[in-house]
């Protein structure tokens, strides 16, 4: 059975305040695809106060949005999320940052039934809100930001948007890194698969869908296989800070620039990438190392860091730049 279709109106509450109004209708239509939501938002037939409004709209508390008739098919039950807690690096009143596991998704969708954000909302039902402040891929591990507070979300989203955090990650990558390459300042451009996967590519500067992206990098050293490891060929420890977060920004570049990150089923050498995982090496090699961001609340510097994970620290001679 469908949803009835009737007209909504919804009036914005103080927690969603600085909400923008493309995520609001995500969250308030369940089950409505993000195509339909951008086509009636640009169709005008979402208003708010009685206006025409755009995706990025800023929400503000006692806003009225109309909504009009929509069908949504019955969905059926998801998956409960199971219950999790993760490491926590930092938690108060306001954020909670904590070291994601490689594996996990930050959210469901897409094929995912739940994530990171669903199973920490199942831990912790007492909370009143729980929002991903930013995202890292499934295969990523390290710093990952919950707001628990709106008007946190709103400061920690702006900070990311004004690219005032600072974002380092740890990579290994084929070959010998040039220690005097230390810029990657290449736009990328986003595209779909036929099968509607989500790839990313360099792209030139008079690309019409071209996304500014920098890199700085620096070198932490030649890396050593396991002793089965011979014919692995060299590898280089990278630290990587991005100045954008484009989309698989640090991924990308670094395959545009001839050194795959080990272990990237994406953008890598999948050859390599074979022999890698038989010396033991299961998971992609990129890792949320440190950010730094201004706390939304009491205005001072707040340096979160995510040691590296035994999987990544304790292969080949890896832990010797950390002891």
């Amino acid at each position: 059975m469908n949803q009835a279709a009737t007209v909504r109106h919804w009036t914005v509450d103080a927690e969603s305040a600085g909400q923008r109004l493309d995520n609001y209708l995500l969250r308030e239509l369940k089950g409505a695809p993000k195509s339909l939501i951008y086509r009636i938002i640009r169709s005008g037939e979402v208003r708010v106060n009685k206006a025409r409004a755009h995706a990025d709209t800023r929400l503000s508390a006692g806003d009225v949005v109309r909504v009009p008739p929509l069908r949504l098919p019955q969905q059926p039950p998801a998956p409960t999320a199971p219950p999790r807690e993760f490491a926590v690096l930092y938690e108060d009143a306001w954020l909670l940052a904590i070291d994601k596991p490689a594996g996990v998704a930050v959210h469901g969708g897409s094929g995912v039934s739940f994530g990171v954000i669903e199973q920490l909302r199942r831990a912790r039902p007492q909370a009143p809100l729980l929002e991903l402040v930013h995202r890292l891929d499934r295969e990523t591990s390290g710093v990952l930001l919950v707001a628990k507070k709106r008007s946190a979300l709103k400061a920690l989203q702006d900070q990311f948007r004004a690219r005032s955090t600072g974002k380092t990650y740890l990579a290994l990558v084929r070959g010998v890194w040039p220690a005097v390459r230390k810029v990657i300042d290449a736009p990328l451009h986003k595209y779909l698969l036929p099968d509607g996967e989500r790839r990313v590519r360099v792209t030139t500067a008079d690309d019409p869908q071209a996304q500014p992206a920098l890199s700085l990098v620096r070198v932490f050293g030649p890396v050593q296989p396991p002793a089965d490891g011979a014919s692995i060929g060299p590898m280089t420890l990278l630290a990587v800070t991005i100045k954008t977060g484009r989309t698989h920004q640090i991924r990308v570049h670094l395959a545009h620039a001839g050194h795959p990150i080990a272990g990237d089923d994406k953008y890598g050498d999948f050859a390599w990438n074979r022999s890698l995982a038989r010396c033991g090496l299961q998971r992609m090699f990129l890792h949320a190392w440190q950010l730094q961001i201004r706390h939304p609340v009491e205005d001072r510097l707040l340096p979160l860091t995510a040691p590296l994970p035994p999987e990544l620290l304790r292969w080949g001679d890896v832990a010797r730049f950390f002891v």
